[in-house]
């Protein structure tokens, strides 16, 4: 199975224990976004980033100094959100971190798809910002069939965890024979399924490191999840989307 997770805005370029073991697979297109980014003005990227200008000045200094074969870090200890944070990848054991590096792929709008030892430097690029790359006017047009390409050479199931500003890179190429189970954290509200972010985050870090941990490789033990707060509801779910309920 492959797990498809989204990337962060906050990184980190600090090296740590752990180093990289493999390159980029699309470092060519890469390569191509960042000659984009190194055209823009500082208003202008600051306007394609929406952020302050703190963290605008510290992104178009790296956009500046950026070298995409130097001071590398693995990309699974590069992201520093909640997902990543409760996830916590430098506390998982190597038997583990392979279970990630075979199975886990992170989205990226500057580097594509990602598996967890792949070196890359810090950046900020939203896939849906409109960054005209190569003669297509967006990262969605850019990137087009490539990402799914890389993603699964055969028919295993993906695991869905990303938001759906990168889950569409995917979605629209899906083989009509492969399964891509979306994964819900919600809590019922007025009889409705709600979903709260800033829980959901937490939980799909909490349930890539239940996968790792757990060597999981088939679709009904991911049913098993055992979160303090979660629990999978056969009421709610269906065939393609597994729903976990909030029990506080």
């Amino acid at each position: 199975m492959k797990i498809i997770i989204s990337p962060t805005k906050q990184m980190s370029s600090e090296q740590d224990f752990f180093f990289p073991e493999s390159q980029p697979q699309f470092l060519d297109k890469t390569k191509k976004i960042l000659t984009e980014l190194k055209k823009l003005s500082y208003e202008e990227a600051k306007s394609l980033w929406k952020c302050n200008d703190k963290l605008a000045q510290e992104n178009f200094e790296r956009i500046e100094q950026a070298d995409l074969a130097k001071h590398t870090v693995p990309a699974i200890m590069s992201y520093k959100g909640l997902q990543y944070q409760y996830m916590a990848p430098d506390l998982l054991t190597e038997e583990a971190l392979h279970y990630l590096q075979e199975n886990l792929r992170i989205l990226s709008g500057f580097y594509g798809v990602l598996r967890p030892f792949d070196g890359i430097i810090p950046y900020r690029l939203e896939m849906q910002a409109p960054l005209a790359v190569d003669g297509f006017k967006n990262l969605y047009q850019f990137w087009g069939t490539s990402l799914y390409g890389v993603l699964s050479d055969n028919n295993e199931p993906i695991i869905n965890l990303a938001s759906k500003e990168y889950s569409k890179t995917i979605t629209p190429f899906l083989n009509e024979n492969q399964p891509m189970i979306e994964i819900v954290f919600a809590q019922i509200i007025d009889n409705k399924l709600k979903v709260k972010a800033t829980l959901a985050k937490m939980a799909r870090g909490e349930m890539v490191r239940f996968l790792a941990e757990n060597n999981i490789t088939t679709l009904d033990s991911i049913k098993q999840f055992n979160h303090p707060d979660y629990l999978y509801s056969n009421e709610y779910s269906t065939e393609n989307k597994f729903v976990f309920l909030y029990q506080k």
